[in-house]
């Protein structure tokens, strides 16, 4: 059972709706830490901003400790989102200083904007694996974010003024800034990657 992981933050039926376009059958958009508990993988989804979906997160009494034992301990698969993957960081500056969940050492940040690169990035760019990973592969994907992560454990970057994070993970853990969900057949192909990954 794939669980997508339902706490306020926007895209949560396009991603759906992308994962069973990839081949899902068994999804469940849940907010129950109980369900998440069992799943066999775990997308966290997300728009908005970093602290306002961390703060939904932590709302969910036993959420973050069903995913830290599911994914972190169980090993499962987890795949997060936008925002989803901004919060695998450690801290996000958004609106202030927050905590993220911590499972990989890095700080979301607002993107700079300079003369001919525009805040938010927004639209199709490039994804650049920085080295092979079984699920990333360079193409084109839609982006749509002011802040990016900067940190450990970057797998690919894209171009926007200079090189952006475009994807984080190690171990069980992917995280993609872009929108698999929007990004057509290229995230339809992660998509279903992601669902096959046996990590």
């Amino acid at each position: 059972m794939i669980a997508l992981i339902d706490y306020g933050a926007g895209n949560l039926r396009s991603v759906a709706n992308a994962l069973q376009a990839a081949g899902a059958r068994h999804l469940s958009i849940t907010s129950d830490p109980d369900a998440v508990g069992k799943a066999d993988r775990i997308v966290l989804p997300g728009v908005g901003a970093f602290a306002a979906c961390m703060h939904g997160l932590t709302a969910i009494p036993g959420m973050i400790d069903a995913m830290r034992s599911r994914v972190l301990d169980g090993g499962v698969p987890f795949l997060g989102v936008c925002i989803g993957m901004q919060l695998l960081a450690t801290t996000g500056e958004e609106f202030g200083t927050h905590a993220g969940l911590g499972w990989i050492d890095g700080t979301v940040r607002r993107l700079p904007a300079s003369p001919g690169v525009t805040v938010p990035h927004m639209g199709w760019n490039d994804v650049n694996p920085a080295a092979p990973h079984p699920l990333l592969v360079p193409g084109e994907a839609y982006f749509l974010h002011s802040y990016a992560f900067a940190g450990e454990h970057v797998l690919a970057t894209t171009d926007h003024g200079g090189p952006v994070t475009a994807a984080i993970g190690r171990d069980n853990l992917l995280g993609v800034q872009f929108h698999p969900e929007k990004s057509q057949r290229y995230g339809i192909a992660l998509l279903e990657r992601f669902l096959e990954w046996r990590p």
